[in-house]
């Protein structure tokens, strides 16, 4: 078991990028704060001993992700939220910020870890391979086809 220092130092360092990963996958707060809380306690329990940061940091997405696809099968997840009121939910973020992240959370769902591990996380392909165990020529074709999904969402131009 860990101790509340290294809990402490946890939350500090992986609460940001544990909400938002919850919030790509479910899209309800009462739900991320509930993984949120299930994720930190698996930190908390687990005597897994960490090569270096990147290790830890890969191992709560993994553990993260994990998390949330086991709560979306759950039988018992019969609420849902609308794509209104989870972009409502963000209202901290300016109006661009809210168009690009209507567009992230209309993606299929296969597209949407990979893209937020790329983008908001600045992991690279062969990392994100690495973190959830796809190969990494999947990564890099999901990556593409997110891009062309989201162009055409947003109106991008085709030299950008």
């Amino acid at each position: 078991m860990r101790s509340e220092q290294e809990a402490e130092r946890a939350i500090r360092l992986y609460s940001d990028t544990i909400r938002r990963i919850c919030f790509v996958h479910l899209k309800n707060h009462a739900d991320v704060e509930d993984i949120f809380q299930d994720v930190f306690l698996k930190y908390i329990l687990s005597d897994t001993v960490f090569k270096n940061n990147e290790h830890e940091k890969a191992w709560f997405i993994r553990v993260t992700v994990n998390a949330c696809r086991d709560l979306i099968k759950s039988a018992f997840r019969s609420r849902s939220v609308s794509l209104d009121e989870a972009i409502n939910a963000t209202s901290n973020a300016n109006e661009d910020d809210r168009h690009v992240l209507e567009a992230v959370l209309k993606l299929p769902k296969k597209y949407r870890d990979i893209v937020y591990l790329h983008y908001y996380e600045g992991y690279t392909a062969p990392e994100i391979g690495k973190i959830l165990n796809k190969n990494e020529n999947t990564v890099y074709t999901i990556l593409k086809r997110a891009r062309e999904l989201l162009k055409k969402s947003l109106g991008g131009d085709e030299n950008g």
